[in-house]
């Protein structure tokens, strides 16, 4: 059985388009089906309607199979607890369709997760804990989070992913309980996996975080934003999910004008970049091995030496 594939890079590096056009250059199953099957893991993209600003791309993927994106309604509070289970049982699907399973994104929480079979406990909210942090910046939070993260030992919840007030006191919540209630032993399994990075020089990625920033907003992001708010979606809980729908919500709600949520959000998508690529090196340090490969080599390249680093 072939190892599975993981391809992971900052935002705006190219990871979709990648990972379909190696889709496509695996052979075909026994019964004619297409060779490999992608598992997005992006924390976001997992929200029906929200799809500009997560940047699904669905009409990239064409015949090629996808899982876990469109899986729950936007305005929930999807976590790395649900997201292993629902991995688990898309690897498992894929497999069973004898494809290769292509793991392919940028929340590098949700794909250390899965690859090392982290332990967790599905954490039940804290309404108590809840009220006492209520009204506290998101540098005071962070300062506690990282606090907790330090008696802990824990790995998680990098600042990547609680970039908002509400995402860091979940973060909290999860670590405080997790602090009081000894993990129960390893119920799913590390993963084998050849991981491969796409690799883009800082200005590079700077420009295209803006172009594309500027193509989402013609494409109607901000649309999108109103459609999910009149749909019934509080505007809190929009600005729960961070970046593009934080700072869209608040243009939207009247509390930014429209070149300042541009420029803001432009720069919190840099910020948001370079934490990724914090996280990645991270990994690195905790002994995963990651190919990393230029992002702006031709298509051909990039999937020629993917296939010989898998093979």
């Amino acid at each position: 059985m072939k190892k599975m594939l993981t391809i992971l890079g900052p935002t705006a590096c190219g990871k979709t388009s990648v990972a379909v056009a190696v889709a496509r250059s695996m052979p075909l199953t026994e019964e004619g089906a297409c060779g490999a099957e992608i598992i997005s893991g992006d924390s976001r993209q997992v929200y029906r309607g929200m799809d500009i600003g997560t940047g699904k791309d669905l009409q990239e993927y064409g015949t090629v199979p996808y899982h876990l994106i469109d899986i729950c309604q936007a305005g929930t509070r999807y976590n790395l607890f649900q997201y292993q289970q629902d991995f688990m049982e898309a690897y498992n699907t894929v497999r069973s369709h004898g494809a290769v399973p292509i793991l392919c994104g940028g929340t590098g929480l949700y794909i250390e997760a899965v690859l090392k079979g982290y332990s967790l406990s599905p954490v039940p909210q804290n309404d108590e804990l809840r009220q006492s942090l209520e009204g506290k910046t998101l540098n005071e939070l962070a300062a506690m989070l990282e606090e907790l993260k330090q008696r802990s030992g824990s790995t998680m919840h990098n600042t990547t992913d609680v970039d908002s007030p509400q995402r860091a006191i979940r973060a909290i919540e999860i670590e405080t309980y997790n602090l009081k209630h000894p993990l129960p032993p390893r119920e799913l399994p590390a993963v084998e996996s050849v991981v491969i990075g796409l690799d883009i020089d800082r200005d590079t990625r700077r420009e295209k975080i803006t172009k594309r920033l500027k193509a989402r907003l013609q494409e109607g992001m901000v649309e999108e934003v109103r459609g999910l708010i009149d749909s019934g979606i509080h505007p809190d809980d929009l600005t729960y999910y961070g970046l593009e729908y934080k700072y869209v919500t608040e243009y939207v709600t009247g509390k930014l004008e429209y070149d300042e949520m541009f420029r803001q959000l432009e720069i919190a998508i840099h910020q948001f970049a370079k934490r990724q690529m914090t996280w990645f090196r991270g990994m690195e340090r905790r002994g995963f091995t990651i190919h990393w490969i230029d992002a702006g080599l031709p298509m051909e390249e990039k999937v020629k030496t993917i296939f010989e680093l898998w093979q």
